[in-house]
């Protein structure tokens, strides 16, 4: 396994070195150690890489990967895999604002909670929340799966359109637009896959399902106020 401490490497020449791994290298597997709350780390993998960072991180860790799968031994600041393509970007303590934020492929897991605004403008990822997430979560999400096995703060699903939301606890509040709908066996199905990958033990049929009303897709002015 390679290693990249920061103690001793700048975080310039860490991504650096990160970037210039290819599918063909000989050694996939990589730590970065001491990184001291530090941002972008390891944003814009593009190649199979396995990378534990060992400790808390800051802004947009993982941001814009693509086929990585990135291990964060702690606590990510705001945009975590913010806009990610592919792979798989894991969380194992709590997250802040806006992860997994335009996020149009692969699997974000966040062991513990997350603040505001996870899932925002999703555009195809699947993101697993082990705790409870912030208002205003999945807001504008166009598809992908939210899945929240503890509770939502106030707004969830806000201008939602084809993401599909999965909340095992209580919701403070939904969003414009968004609305509880029907679980029916092969939304069960998806949820017990999402939630193996993501190795999270949680019942699926403690679930709900949320998604678009489908009534904001074009302007009505007998629904102008909810705009």
């Amino acid at each position: 396994m390679g290693e990249l401490d920061l103690a001793n490497v700048s975080l310039r020449e860490a991504n650096k070195r990160l970037h210039g791994i290819t599918r063909e290298s000989n050694d996939l597997a990589w730590c970065v150690r001491n990184p001291q709350g530090a941002h972008a780390i390891a944003a814009g993998l593009d190649a199979p890489i396995s990378l534990t960072v060992d400790g808390h991180v800051g802004f947009y860790c993982g941001g814009m990967n693509k086929e990585a799968e990135i291990t964060i031994n702690g606590h990510a600041g705001p945009g975590v895999a913010e806009n990610m393509m592919s792979g798989v970007v894991r969380v194992t303590g709590n997250a802040s604002q806006a992860a997994g934020a335009s996020g149009r492929g692969g699997l974000l897991v966040i062991e513990g909670d997350t603040s505001s605004r996870c899932g925002i403008s999703m555009k195809g990822i699947d993101i697993v929340v082990g705790g409870s997430v912030g208002h205003m979560s999945a807001f504008m999400a166009q598809r992908g799966h939210l899945v929240v096995c503890g509770d939502a703060g106030a707004n969830l699903g806000d201008s939602i359109y084809e993401a599909i939301l999965f909340v095992r606890g209580k919701v403070e509040s939904l969003g414009a637009d968004c609305i509880e709908k029907e679980m029916r066996p092969e939304h069960t199905a998806a949820l017990a896959g999402l939630l193996e990958k993501a190795g999270i033990d949680a019942d699926p049929a403690g679930f709900r399902r949320y998604g678009s009303a489908r009534r904001l897709y074009n302007f009505n002015v007998d629904h102008a106020d909810s705009y």
